[in-house]
């Protein structure tokens, strides 16, 4: 079937190519009349627009930035390096792609930060920043000024963000859950649950969906209040030593955001075997090789060059108003171990 064109939509319409094509970009200089005749016409003929074709037709180009929490960490590596691929590839065709690193422990510097940008030299923002008061407000600057937003990895369900990209964290917390019990079915103590901090979106879902199944279905294991170390060493150092001490009954441990190598050295000195089941998230150099150290016995991952390709895909839809293809842009909750590393 031949699909129609914009001169059928102009013969069917009885206007000019002018006309047709002023309509279909938004543009308020036609007559009343005209436009509906167009529209009328592009409804009969069943037009749909290929954007990509408009887009390349008019030399389009579109300005994206990446923010990423600034510090060592070996999660965000890989999305840094995922982002600098998509840089001169296919999927980028007439894109710029731009990176920003921010103090996401600190609120005020991130808004700060946001608040130095010139929307008007951006299409759009993927941005992995907690939520906060202050960034919400930031977000809605951006968006008043016409950029598209989307928020990357963790979600921020109460701001104005255009698409959240990334996988279902309940889900994960869940997951986890369910392999904690499964690990640890004839076992009865607790579970040390350690993360960088309970500002992060998905460590708050993470930690709502590890209850709910460990309540539900394996209620000989206790979860212990989540453990924050914002980057410590010598905090994480502490705590969890005095978490042994205090418990002597700790079976399994959950590290529901990065910093897993922070979190396995202070470890090591705090247990001299390996009785501890331990189940991480973020397929990285440090947690590959716990798997195959035998350190950690299940990684929660998620595709990082799917996550960035689908940032990339969906702030292109929401520029141009198209449609977002859910099943393709759905980052899966997959589970890696030693026996299935690739």
């Amino acid at each position: 079937m031949v699909r129609p064109t914009v001169h059928d939509i102009a013969r069917e319409a009885g206007v000019s190519l002018s006309t047709v094509d002023r309509v279909l970009n938004g543009r308020t200089d036609v007559r009343p009349k005209n436009a509906e005749r167009v529209k009328a016409a592009v409804q009969k003929l069943g037009y749909v627009r290929d954007t990509n074709a408009a887009n390349l037709a008019k030399q389009k180009r579109y300005r994206f930035l990446f923010i990423l929490p600034e510090g060592p960490n070996h999660f965000i590596e890989t999305i840094d390096a995922a982002v600098d691929g998509l840089i001169g590839s296919p999927l980028a065709d007439r894109t710029d792609i731009q990176k920003l690193f921010v103090n996401v422990g600190d609120p005020h510097a991130v808004a700060a930060r946001l608040s130095f940008l010139k929307p008007e030299e951006l299409d759009g923002v993927a941005l992995m920043v907690p939520e906060t008061p202050q960034v919400r407000d930031a977000i809605t600057h951006l968006k008043e000024a016409g950029a598209r937003v989307v928020a990357l990895v963790s979600d921020l369900p109460n701001s104005q963000c255009d698409h959240f990209v990334g996988i279902d964290n309940f889900s994960a917390g869940r997951t986890a859950g369910a392999l904690l019990g499964r690990f640890l079915r004839n076992e009865t103590g607790k579970i040390l649950v350690v993360t960088n901090s309970m500002t992060s979106r998905d460590s708050i879902e993470r930690r709502f969906g590890l209850d709910e199944v460990l309540m539900r279905d394996f209620p000989q294991i206790h979860a212990l209040p989540t453990i924050e170390f914002y980057d410590d060493p010598q905090r994480i150092q502490q705590t969890l030593k005095a978490a042994f001490t205090s418990y002597q009954d700790i079976v399994g441990v959950y590290s529901m955001g990065s910093g897993n190598a922070v979190m396995l050295e202070a470890l090591r000195g705090c247990v001299d075997d390996n009785r501890l089941v331990i189940v991480a998230h973020d397929l990285t150099a440090v947690t590959r090789q716990a798997l195959l150290d035998g350190e950690v016995d299940a990684v929660i991952t998620q595709n990082v060059g799917h996550l960035v390709r689908s940032a990339l895909r969906v702030l292109r839809a929401k520029c141009d108003g198209a449609e977002i293809l859910e099943a393709q842009e759905q980052i899966r909750v997959e589970i890696t171990m030693r026996e299935n590393l690739y």
